[in-house]
């Protein structure tokens, strides 16, 4: 009648623990598991002045000046920054001054946003009271670096 066996007791079975994940590697290599969490942005604070290239496969949020090209997954720059370069980014928003070409999937110029160049994307946002003063163009892959060189037009105030 009463057994300490659960072999006879109704219900679903606990799965068995496997040996392989707690055995290190042949190699004696004992290695933490990676975390999955995103790492938070990079930010870039406002006085903060850079001469060069940044090149990130994470978030990066500008506030001060960049003098050079930046390449990132989402790229912010804030309403007090100035770029002077190019943008490449699967996400970008523009809230400062970008002097430069814009190469983005997601393009999304605010309110506050003044850009001085050619935005090549997959898709835009302009809002109501941002100054563009460039061309753009719809590409499918608008980060490939085999794009050509757009004609300016005169500016263009939304």
């Amino acid at each position: 009648m009463f057994s300490k066996s659960k072999i006879n007791e109704p219900g679903p079975k606990a799965a068995e623990p496997t040996t392989s994940a707690s055995v290190p590697a042949a190699s004696g290599d004992l290695r933490p598991a990676v975390s999955k969490a995103k790492p938070p942005a990079s930010i870039l604070s406002s006085d903060l002045h850079i001469k060069g290239n940044i090149k990130t496969t994470g978030d990066v949020q500008i506030e001060g000046q960049v003098d050079g090209d930046i390449r990132a997954h989402l790229l912010t720059v804030g309403e007090g920054a100035t770029v002077k370069g190019e943008l490449v980014a699967d996400d970008v928003v523009i809230n400062g001054r970008i002097i430069g070409r814009v190469r983005g999937l997601k393009v999304r110029l605010t309110s506050t946003a003044r850009v001085e160049g050619d935005i090549i994307h997959k898709t835009i946002a302009i809002e109501s009271g941002a100054h563009f003063e460039g061309s753009v163009q719809r590409q499918e892959d608008p980060l490939s670096t085999a794009t050509k060189t757009l004609p300016r037009p005169a500016a263009t105030e939304v």
